[in-house]
């Protein structure tokens, strides 16, 4: 979820709150402008290029203290707000055998209190004074975050250092929590026949690697969790050596990293976390599907699932020549997929494709559609592996390719634009394994992308035996046609793959984060 939410015991200051959401209006305004309407007109013709984006932010500083902590500090002087985000270097696929979701398990039980500060007083702060927090988990790590007026920062920079080192937990707090999230199991992902079938996916998708396992666990498994067990995960792996913190917004970089210094910088390496090393992903050899019926299917819905490389453990540019493949196959309305299937033949409602190449090891390219009227869904599918077949077959135009980077720079520098965007950009990188150079020369390996290299991956990886298709359905004997118009930028993905799971802040009840 991205929405926090208020505690309502939570001392409210009317102002200060009105002035941060002013401030973060104006941040976000040149985004949201880019976006534009919800419904768009017909894109029109591209009237010249954007200039390339220019790798690196202007002062930015990365920076590692004596302790292990890298830290990142990213200037925007716009408005008076200021990010902090701590992202943890481990994630649900770094969870031992047996104890699926206990990642996401911490993350719901770092709000418990510490010896400092008890339950609540964390959050209860930043309300206080209008601000924002969320935490997440994801396959490859975790992450705690506060936007707050930029005066501010040294009290939350406090807050999250003391609960770096400092959490406690008890059978008390610990017994509802975990009642807490097997109902957010329930609500997300087993009351919701689309999160059921992705889940699924995953699970055959990866045959050996910890990427098969759910990031919020297993029900069982999630059951069997204890005080002990968060606790020695948090013991093993909660330690500023295996850390990063971002900070961005309204900062001066030398009082920033003074701050981290004098703040972060006294805790101690509590462990050293093992490498990362995961079980390989064998190299699959059959074509593989899962069908999920379900009497809440009112659109029946199709997606293929492509295993390849991350931008991590990608050869040479494949990962920047995957990113521009799902940009000309099925990215907004002058997509391929878009404009064969929706506007030329009429048989979906929407089409689509993506890749997700952030995680640590294995990445996912997917395409997805659900027809329209009185089309079938094998009517779609097969239309979307036309365009798959012409793409291998025919090397895509200049113009083309030029018109898809076109748009990955645009999406690029709307994503510099906005202060949360990029700092989780960075975050991610350096909490899998890469560089801030590694995001800085992202644009510089877009431009570098040929029309051979597009056609060379598609080649290479979307072969029928690395891919999963999924079919939701309504139950047997049911037409599987919609009556839903045509999308006009393509149908709502299905999950994505390595975003894992995101928690408000605590809300009417401290003990329930759902």
């Amino acid at each position: 979820m991205q929405a926090t939410r208020r505690d309502p015991a939570a001392p409210r200051r009317r102002a200060p709150a009105l002035l941060l959401a002013a401030a973060l209006l104006c941040a976000a305004a040149p985004a949201a402008l880019a976006q534009g309407p919800a419904v768009p007109p017909p894109a029109p013709a591209f009237e010249g290029v954007p200039e390339p984006v220019k790798p690196g932010l202007p002062g930015l500083t990365n920076f590692t203290l004596p302790n292990g902590l890298e830290v990142l500090i990213l200037p925007d002087r716009r408005a008076p707000v200021v990010t902090q985000m701590v992202y943890y270097k481990v994630g649900a696929a770094d969870e031992p055998a047996g104890f699926s979701g206990v990642a996401h398990f911490l993350e719901h039980l770092m709000f418990k209190g510490t010896k400092t500060h008890p339950e609540g007083e964390f959050s209860a702060a930043v309300a206080a004074i209008g601000g924002q927090e969320n935490a997440f988990t994801t396959a490859d790590y975790t992450g705690y975050y506060q936007q707050v007026p930029a005066d501010a920062l040294e009290m939350v920079m406090r807050f999250e250092a003391d609960r770096m080192e400092n959490l406690v937990l008890t059978e008390e707090v610990v017994a509802p929590e975990r009642d807490v999230v097997l109902q957010e199991r329930r609500q997300r992902v087993d009351d919701e026949p689309q999160s059921r079938l992705s889940e699924s996916v995953q699970a055959t998708l990866f045959a050996n690697s910890p990427y098969g396992t759910p990031v919020i666990g297993w029900e069982s498994e999630i059951q069997a969790l204890t005080k002990d067990d968060a606790i020695a995960f948090y013991d093993r792996y909660y330690t500023p050596n295996n850390a990063v913190l971002v900070i961005a917004g309204d900062v001066d970089p030398a009082e920033a990293r003074r701050l981290a210094e004098e703040i972060y910088g006294p805790l101690k390496r509590r462990a050293e976390p093992p490498p990362r090393v995961r079980p390989a992903e064998p190299e699959p050899r059959t074509e593989r599907s899962v069908t999920l019926r379900d009497p809440r299917v009112t659109e029946p819905s199709f997606s293929t699932t492509w295993l390849v490389p991350s931008e991590r453990t990608a050869p040479g540019n494949e990962a920047a020549a995957l990113d521009v493949l799902s940009d000309i196959l099925g990215s907004g309305t002058t997509s391929r997929l878009y404009r064969a299937l929706v506007v030329g033949q009429g048989i979906a409602a929407g089409a689509g494709a993506y890749y997700s190449g952030s995680p640590r090891e294995e990445a996912q390219f997917g395409v997805y559609g659900m027809p329209r009227g009185e089309a079938t869904l094998t009517q779609v599918q097969d239309a979307i592996d036309a365009e798959i077949e012409r793409v291998i077959a025919e090397p895509v135009s200049a113009a083309e390719l030029e018109r898809a980077k076109n748009r990955v720079r645009k999406t690029m520098i709307y994503l510099a634009d906005s202060q949360t965007a990029m700092a989780r950009r960075y975050a991610a990188a350096l909490a899998t394994g890469r560089t801030v150079a590694d995001v800085d020369q992202w644009p510089d390996r877009i431009e570098a992308v040929t029309s051979a290299d597009v056609q060379a991956v598609a080649r290479k990886y979307l072969r029928p035996e690395r891919s999963v298709s999924a079919y939701l359905l309504p139950p047997a004997g049911e037409p599987e046609t919609t009556t839903a118009p045509p999308a006009t930028a393509g149908a709502t993905p299905p999950p994505s793959p390595d975003t894992g799971t995101e928690d408000d802040a605590p809300a009417a009840h401290p003990e329930s984060r759902t």
